[in-house]
């Protein structure tokens, strides 16, 4: 049996250019003019996957996606406008339980929709690999989170020589970084180094909505910055990241994405640049949800010679493709939902540090001893 499509938007020409790429490729498809229909063609026509505009009249995304989500949960890839207010509204929809999104064409929709044929046929058919259990609760989660009050956050303006912490993620991974970072306390010993899959007017806007949330100052790496505690830096989408050095002193720079690594911002360009940087037993790397295997080798490297590595488990990833390529490496030191990430971070960070500590006691009785010696 052909797997089944809702395509929900208010534009009677994106429905048909979408509803023809999606049957060409053996989809059975219906189609939807606003949020009131998406919500009845979920229950009777009872798709896999759902296409959702954001902006409609009587009934918007935003709200069909609450419903949806709440009644009969269903993967669903959101269709946006590439504009920064398109961009926190898409990442409000990842929060509310959405897998994926597709950014419109620009100008003439029809003259265009060949430049997001394979993106939205890729991203549906991940989206039918999706996990949407945990949504049901999502909304209500948010809005508790919400509630509380945030306690003022700390600029810690010291090198993180101790260690770092990177993590890697792709489809579904906002919507879990959100449920990782906010843990992290304000005096959180590592500074933080985050790979998100992304275009770069999503990363911009992601930074500025995670720097809400967390108790660690967020930003986007959009030029050459040094590596601080007390910081969570998000790569810049369009582009790549790498850990590089100037006068000793550690840093992240951003650089044009590189043919030869198949995702943007790449994992595997990072998780490189780390072990190239660092010694391997300061790294501590997280491999989050996400089709492909993005990341994996070089996460796999860091384990093998000495550092960290955390891969979630397949009972909370929305996509279990990026996880599972580095457990299959015997790359992953522990395997964990998402709930139980930071706590591990937490944990792993403290002993570091402290190991840190330990050995710059025992240098300095070795210089009191040989100078005593002298």
């Amino acid at each position: 049996m052909n797997k089944k499509v809702l395509v929900v938007d208010d534009s009677a020409l994106m429905r048909k250019l979408l509803r023809q790429i999606l049957e060409e490729a053996g989809y059975e498809v219906a189609t939807a003019k606003d949020g009131y229909e998406a919500i009845e063609l979920n229950r009777t026509f009872q798709p896999d996957v759902i296409t959702l505009d954001i902006n409609m009249p009587r009934m918007d995304g935003l709200t069909a996606l609450s419903h949806i989500m709440l009644e009969r949960p269903v993967p669903v890839v959101m269709v946006s406008s590439l504009t920064e207010d398109g961009a926190l509204i898409t990442l409000e929809a990842l929060n509310l339980g959405a897998v994926d999104y597709v950014t419109k064409p620009g100008g003439t929709i029809s003259l265009n929709i060949d430049m997001i044929k394979d993106e939205v046929l890729s991203k549906v058919k991940t989206a039918q690999l999706a996990r949407v259990s945990r949504a049901r609760t999502i909304v209500r989660k948010i809005r508790e989170e919400r509630e509380k009050v945030r306690p003022d956050k700390i600029s810690l303006q010291v090198t993180g020589e101790e260690g770092v912490v990177i993590i890697g993620g792709s489809t579904g991974g906002p919507r879990t970084l959100e449920e990782i970072l906010p843990k992290l306390p304000e005096n959180f010993p590592l500074p933080v180094v985050v790979c998100q899959h992304m275009p770069g007017v999503f990363t911009k806007s992601f930074a500025e909505r995670l720097d809400k949330f967390c108790q660690l100052k967020v930003v986007e790496v959009d030029k050459l910055l040094p590596v601080e505690r007390g910081v969570i830096y998000i790569a810049k989408g369009n582009a790549d990241m790498v850990f590089t050095r100037r006068g000793g002193k550690l840093m992240l720079q951003p650089v044009p994405e590189r043919p030869e690594y198949l995702w943007h911002p790449s994992v595997e360009l990072l998780g490189k640049s780390a072990l190239e940087h660092i010694p391997p037993p300061k790294i501590i790397a997280v491999m989050l949800t996400g089709m492909g295997y993005d990341g994996a080798e070089a996460f796999a490297e860091i384990k093998k010679k000495g550092g960290k590595t955390i891969a979630e488990s397949e009972e909370s990833a929305v996509v279990f493709g990026m996880p599972k390529e580095l457990i299959e490496r015997e790359g992953a030191t522990v395997i964990l939902p998402a709930d139980k990430i930071a706590r591990q971070l937490i944990n792993w960070s403290k002993a570091l540090i402290q190991e840190e500590a330990k050995n710059a006691h025992k240098k300095t009785g070795e210089r009191k001893t040989s100078s005593n010696n002298h």
